[in-house]
């Protein structure tokens, strides 16, 4: 039986517009995948290149919207619609599902040369030497961005192209989907805060969100230390500080329960920022799994420490200024 060959073009129509819209608010987030296999661009021969991506619907978009007026293949792996950098740090943008493509596709029948072309994102996932064992196929990692290939294709790979970037645009366009994640955890605690301790406490939960979530993608080169969790706690503290000025100056409690309510603020909202900040690890390019594990081992305890003890510090200065200490 012959291997079927889909189509594939070049246009990105309005369709596949609204759904990278609704894809970067994370509705339905596992929706926007492509039927993975072998697909043809434009009118291929026997000696036009072969490109091995995801089938997340915005990975496959990227890689045939950046090879227009071209021809060739474009071989779509099962990576349950995850995108490429991230499918291959969980293992389904790997060696086993690259030889398994190749050969049900049969490609050495459909092509004549033994070069695959692999995004650079996605070689953490993939052993070269056990796909060209395995397949006859050789994998050439080509640049980070697809809109660097008709450029590679043409002059091979260059510093420029090798080079992982992550610019303040890439970044806006993730904050939508940290919002959206974000959005019921941020409800409720602003909901049970206020029912609690008034609108200062939901204000802070509603800060320590959206300061996680849209502050910290956007400054995230411009914040101190190196590891996210501590960017994030410091981007935390540094929110805090407009609670902190407001209680000094409306309030009317001794200097030192005010303190101890400052201290109690900045412990309570540093460790969320910082929490959030090291889920966002998740969506940054320069972050590696290793370095991610170190985080969670190392910071986790501390934040969770500082929320106990600034939860320990509220209570004690919320208790002093009803009793008019």
């Amino acid at each position: 039986m012959t291997p079927e060959i889909m189509v594939a073009t070049h246009i990105i129509d309005k369709k596949n517009k609204r759904d990278h819209i609704k894809a970067r608010f994370a509705y339905h987030r596992f929706s926007y995948q492509v039927k993975p296999g072998l697909y043809s661009l434009g009118t291929p021969v026997p000696e036009s290149p072969v490109f091995v991506t995801s089938n997340y619907t915005l990975s496959f978009d990227a890689l045939r919207s950046s090879l227009k007026g071209m021809d060739g293949y474009i071989l779509v792996l099962d990576t349950k619609g995850i995108n490429v950098w991230c499918a291959a740090g969980k293992g389904t943008f790997g060696t086993k599902e690259v030889i398994k493509r190749v050969q049900e596709a049969e490609l050495s029948s459909v092509v004549s040369h033994r070069r695959l072309i692999l995004p650079q994102l996605g070689a953490p996932g993939v052993s070269a030497h056990e796909v060209q064992k395995e397949t006859g196929f050789k994998v050439d990692y080509g640049p980070v961005r697809a809109e660097d290939l008709p450029r590679y294709l043409k002059n091979g790979p260059d510093v420029d192209m090798r080079r992982v970037k992550f610019p303040l645009k890439d970044r806006i366009v993730l904050i939508p989907v940290e919002i959206v994640q974000s959005f019921i955890i941020m409800a409720v605690a602003a909901v049970v805060l206020f029912l609690m301790g008034g609108l200062v406490p939901a204000l802070m939960a509603i800060t320590v969100v959206l300061a996680g979530a849209v502050l910290f993608p956007i400054l995230l080169p411009w914040l101190p230390t190196k590891d996210f969790s501590s960017k994030g706690i410091v981007l935390g503290v540094i929110v805090s500080l407009p609670f902190i000025v407001n209680m000094v100056i409306m309030g009317t409690d001794p200097f030192w329960i005010m303190a101890i309510f400052a201290i109690a603020y900045a412990l309570l909202m540093a460790p969320g920022v910082g929490y959030l900040a090291l889920n966002f690890t998740g969506s940054s390019t320069f972050a590696s799994r290793t370095g991610v594990k170190r985080e969670i081992f190392r910071y986790i305890p501390i934040m969770v420490a500082m929320f106990i003890i600034g939860a320990a510090l509220f209570t004690v200065a919320t208790l002093s200024s009803f009793a008019g200490w």
